[in-house]
């Protein structure tokens, strides 16, 4: 944690305010649009208002409130949490296929994160139309949204401060307006009553599949689980006591309004804001439009954090990442950040309308609910819970999840097409990019260092080979010490044979913790050749340069190694040697007798390969002295020639 930050892993004032700003923003803005899709086209009347309430109150008791909130914060990952964190934690039960919820629940919650701020933003600004029907907000929306993500470049340090004071005033405005609601009509109440909701479903034409618009009201709890690590959860439940009281109240106060114009269509009347009295309403529709930006910005570092995680556990390509501010956790990946910048504004030229995003929103997020509700029942599994409280709680969320599934798929035609089809996009890349490393790491050989310790001696010796660097560094992916691919061996004795003082072999293991940082070092061959093993979390950069350097500092420091040049004129005035960077990246050869889906599965990767980040800058290798070396990848080699030799 950066120095200055506040600790919030524990109950504080200032982290109960925090959280409000980070985590609550997705789901705190449901009220804007969630009644007004429970409602859509119907006539309002007593059974459809109490029995969405109700809907409503169950959703958010035992979806969000017991699911997220009580059972799965405690999944947490040395704190943090989200989708990828969960399955760095179960995956060392080596169940291989907990890798496809795992891509699955993180490409529906990425393109979750296309419509989210779209329909944040629209439901706040059409506020306007109360006061001038005849307003065309689409420019405001999008010249909002391109604001958002314009300042994701230079950090959001300064404004951040700004987002728990701004959740304050609108949670409890909610709070406010739902209460002043109710005391008119508090027979609104009668929606506790789970019989009302359970009528609804059964009995109401069509009763079942309102239950598409009630999930609108717990979609952000997949983000708040995914940013747990921003506040700690203890702060989260505290707050979430506060957050969930003002929910309820602004949704039971809009049911109250509507119970008083029962036998009426709602048209386009947004009941959030006909609870406002009409000297507040342009006040309301400001601190509702910052709260939904606020949404927004939570949602989008939740995105670059994810994407993040998903390059270091290698389900996705590696891609820019910068810091900036010292903020822990928080980043900024340019490419994403003007890609979703384009998405957005896409989706608000195609929808145009709050209401028609609400068709579209939520298919993809239930997907992630689902994937969530199979990776935490195996982590119960691995915490050791009763097996039979195990069952009970996967029946219940399953058969909870299913039903909103199936109530979401009729929007698929109405708009949830798209966030489907970036899912399944987002998917296709993860699987191509996952089953490609899992040939490619079939295919490496690995060699004993030790029988190659004598020769790399004599090497380092020979004269008549000319010196190709004091101090030759080797990014390895052998996971033992002692042992290195082939093709490094083969790299220094035979293509263009490398003499060098000192052999260093590097490499990285990718932990299932969020935030370790060691290191550990092994002489092999005294003075010749040195292994170093980092061992990083799945959220740490690994600028291997820089790491790699520090660590040579230490060991001088230490008297453990001399790194002094061994050029005699170099030497003779104490000048540091010289270190060259050999990164060895593979190509697929023509060599190769493949089927269909290996040839399909390694073109686009390697397609993928060229479009993303180099091997070196994805390490962090900014130095000159890096040589990269191409490696040909052979799968399957073809058979010999017969060749009929002639005179």
């Amino acid at each position: 944690m950066a120095s200055g930050q506040i600790n919030h892993s524990k109950i504080s004032a200032a982290g109960l305010l925090v959280t409000l700003g980070i985590i609550f923003g997705d789901i705190g803005t449901s009220p804007l649009y969630v009644m007004g899709a429970v409602i859509g086209h119907r006539v309002i009347d007593e059974g459809l208002v109490l029995g969405g309430i109700s809907c409503i109150f169950w959703t958010l008791t035992l979806q969000t409130t017991f699911k997220y909130i009580i059972l799965t914060l405690r999944a947490d990952n040395k704190g943090e949490g989200g989708i990828f964190s969960l399955y760095a934690l179960v995956r060392k039960m080596n169940i291989k296929w907990l890798a496809i919820p795992a891509m699955i629940g993180g490409a529906s919650l990425l393109a979750d994160g296309i419509i989210t701020p779209p329909i944040s933003v629209a439901s706040a600004i059409e506020g306007l139309k109360v006061i001038n029907p005849d307003l065309n907000v689409l420019p405001y929306v999008i010249g909002i949204l391109f604001g958002i993500f314009f300042i994701q470049q230079f950090g959001t340090k300064f404004i951040g401060k700004f987002f728990g004071p701004v959740m304050m005033v609108w949670f409890s405005m909610l709070l406010v307006l739902g209460l002043a609601a109710i005391f008119q009509n508090p027979i609104v109440f009668k929606a506790i009553n789970p019989m009302f909701g359970w009528r609804l479903l059964t009995e109401y034409p069509q009763g079942f599949w309102i239950l598409g618009a009630v999930f609108l009201c717990t979609t952000g709890a997949e983000a708040l689980y995914s940013d747990l690590g921003h506040c700690g959860r203890k702060n989260i439940r505290v707050s979430w006591i506060f957050v969930k009281t003002a929910l309820l109240a602004n949704y039971f106060g809009q049911g109250a309004w509507l119970l008083n114009h029962s036998g009426k269509f709602l048209g386009d009347i947004k009941p959030f804001y006909a609870l406002m009295p009409p000297w507040f309403l342009l006040t309301g529709i400001i601190i509702a439009t910052c709260a939904a930006v606020v949404a927004s910005q939570a949602l989008i570092s939740g995105t670059f954090t994810l994407i993040n995680e998903g390059m270091r556990l290698n389900f996705l390509p590696k891609g820019r990442i910068e810091y900036p501010t010292d903020l822990r956790g928080q980043l900024y990946i340019p490419g994403i950040n003007w890609l979703l910048c384009l998405g957005t504004i896409g989706i608000v030229l195609y929808f145009r309308e709050s209401s028609n995003m609400e068709a579209a929103y939520g298919l993809a997020i239930v997907l992630t609910m689902l994937m969530t509700t199979t990776l935490l029942t195996y982590y119960l599994f691995l915490k050791k819970y009763p097996r039979p409280l195990i069952y009970l709680i996967f029946a219940v969320f399953m058969v909870i999840e299913i039903a909103f599934l199936i109530a979401n798929l009729s929007k698929f035609t109405h708009g949830g097409y798209v966030t489907v089809f970036i899912a399944f996009t987002i998917f296709g890349i993860m699987w191509v990019w996952n089953e490609a490393r899992k040939i490619r790491a079939a295919l490496v050989e690995f060699v004993k260092l030790k029988k190659y310790y004598e020769i790399l001696t004599d090497v380092s010796k020979d004269e008549t080979i000319p010196k190709y660097s004091t101090h030759l560094v080797y990014l390895t992916g052998a996971s033992s010490d002692d042992e290195v691919e082939s093709k490094i061996i083969y790299s220094i004795l035979q293509k263009q044979p490398k003499r060098a003082d000192v052999y260093w072999m590097v490499h990285v293991d990718v932990l299932d913790e969020p935030y370790t940082m060691e290191y550990r070092v092994r002489e092999l061959v005294d003075d010749k050749v040195i292994h170093i093993r980092f061992r990083l979390g799945f959220r740490v950069e690994p600028r291997i340069n820089l790491m790699f350097r520090q660590v040579v500092e230490e060991l001088v420091k230490n008297k453990e190694v001399d790194i002094t040049s061994r050029y005699a004129s170099l030497n003779r005035q104490h000048l540091i040697g010289d270190f060259r960077f050999v990164v060895m990246e593979k190509f697929l050869s023509y060599e190769n007798t493949l089927n269909l889906y290996t040839r399909f599965i390694l073109n686009i990767y390697f397609y993928m390969k060229k479009m993303s980040l180099s091997e070196e800058k994805a390490f962090g290798l900014d130095t000159s002295s890096i040589t990269v070396e191409k490696v040909p990848l052979i799968v399957t080699p073809p058979g010999t020639y017969k060749f009929t030799r002639v005179n």
